[in-house]
């Protein structure tokens, strides 16, 4: 069932749950995860020479089976921040949820009660395996095989679909038409009135993946059949939603 919460503010819509309680956003043991996710960012560059995008991802997840930390109970960022970007969607009945490029599915869990479905996809079918391990409790939650640049939603719309840090590692730099492509692709897989959110690396412009990061929201932005709801900054990430035009 879905849960909600009511305004704190007169005036302020309900979002679909509190943000977390006002604190570090990481503590010292997050410098870890930040080195292991470099490590891992390495790796992959590593074995996409030579190779295609699936087969990187596969041997990254086949190595170790949460490359990012997105599970590691000592590190508070992950969790944090996807109580935040939970606390950025309006309250409001969702059937189905979609996660492209899920990984191991952390925020597929953490939208669980939330929605009747949610369906979680990854390029890597080593990933999809240890999401479905970690997802067994969670009756509504299912994982499959899957690329962002060509899922086929088999002619079922979703009220939500999320995009979070995959996009930049999908595709080129300068590939605005297969961009595109993949922001028609996802406005067409919603429902009526349904919710795009895009969440990706961002540390105020002043870095190249900064810079990427605004390059793909405003595509995304820019789409004939969506239009920006809000957006939101946060330390070291910018979340985008969006609502089907």
């Amino acid at each position: 069932m879905l849960e909600t919460r009511a305004s704190a503010k007169t005036g302020e819509a309900a979002t679909l749950c509190a943000p977390p309680r006002r604190q570090f956003f990481m503590t010292l043991r997050d410098i870890g995860m930040w080195v292991r996710s470099a490590r891992a960012d390495a790796a992959l560059a590593q074995h996409v020479a030579g190779h295609d995008v699936p087969y990187a991802f596969e041997k990254l997840y086949l190595a170790d089976p949460d490359p990012y930390g997105a599970v590691d109970p000592r590190y508070r960022y992950q969790a944090r921040k996807y109580e935040m970007l939970l606390s950025f969607l309006p309250a409001r009945p969702y059937r189905h949820m979609l996660e492209l490029g899920c990984g191991i599915g952390a925020l597929c869990r953490a939208l669980a009660p939330y929605a009747e479905t949610v369906t979680g996809v990854d390029i890597a079918a080593a990933a999809v395996q240890h999401a479905t391990d970690l997802s067994r409790i969670h009756s509504n939650v299912a994982f499959a095989l899957a690329d962002v640049r060509t899922f086929d939603a088999a002619g079922r719309q979703y009220d939500l679909i999320v995009i979070a840090d995959v996009l930049y590692y999908a595709l080129p730099l300068d590939d605005r038409p297969a961009l595109e492509a993949i922001a028609l692709r996802v406005a067409a897989c919603l429902a009526p009135g349904g919710l795009v959110m895009l969440a990706d690396h961002y540390f105020f412009g002043l870095d190249t993946a900064s810079r990427r990061t605004r390059a793909i929201h405003d595509v995304f932005r820019q789409a004939s059949m969506l239009h920006q709801r809000a957006e939101h900054r946060r330390c070291f990430y910018l979340a985008t939603l969006l609502e089907q035009a």
